[in-house]
């Protein structure tokens, strides 16, 4: 992880800074098991980023203004957010057409959110499909 990135997650609250390490651990490591190649980190608008060569950039975020919320942001010209919605409206909340809202007081719904990011990551590849070949 480079420095400044580092930086951020240093400055999320310390009830917030697992979350999303969580998070960026889950995405390496989908990169790793399903052979995505490197996965490119950087800053986005403030916020860590991630994508792969064959995927949609990823965004992660925790909010002064939503304290007991974190975000996993997605290109909103993508299908991605509306084909999760179709899969998980009953086991996730969403804000518009760009991100999953996730409560750092209840746990991760890991399996749903490794399928979402999977897909996330796999983008390009699958952007065709119906459903993303969900």
């Amino acid at each position: 992880m480079s420095s400044d990135i580092q930086a951020i997650f240093d400055r999320y609250p310390a009830h917030v800074r697992p979350c999303l390490l969580r998070l960026r651990s889950l995405i390496l490591d989908i990169a790793e098991s399903v052979n995505l190649g490197k996965v490119e980190e950087a800053l986005k608008w403030g916020e860590p980023s991630f994508q792969v060569k064959s995927g949609s950039p990823i965004r992660m975020d925790w909010k002064e203004k939503t304290p007991d919320q974190y975000y996993l942001f997605f290109h909103c010209q993508t299908k991605l957010v509306d084909t999760f919605r179709e899969l998980y409206s009953n086991s996730l909340p969403f804000e518009g057409n760009r991100a999953i809202v996730l409560d750092v007081n209840k746990d991760l719904p890991e399996d749903i959110i490794r399928h979402c990011l999977t897909l996330a990551m796999q983008y390009k590849r699958i952007k065709h499909l119906p459903l993303l070949g969900a």
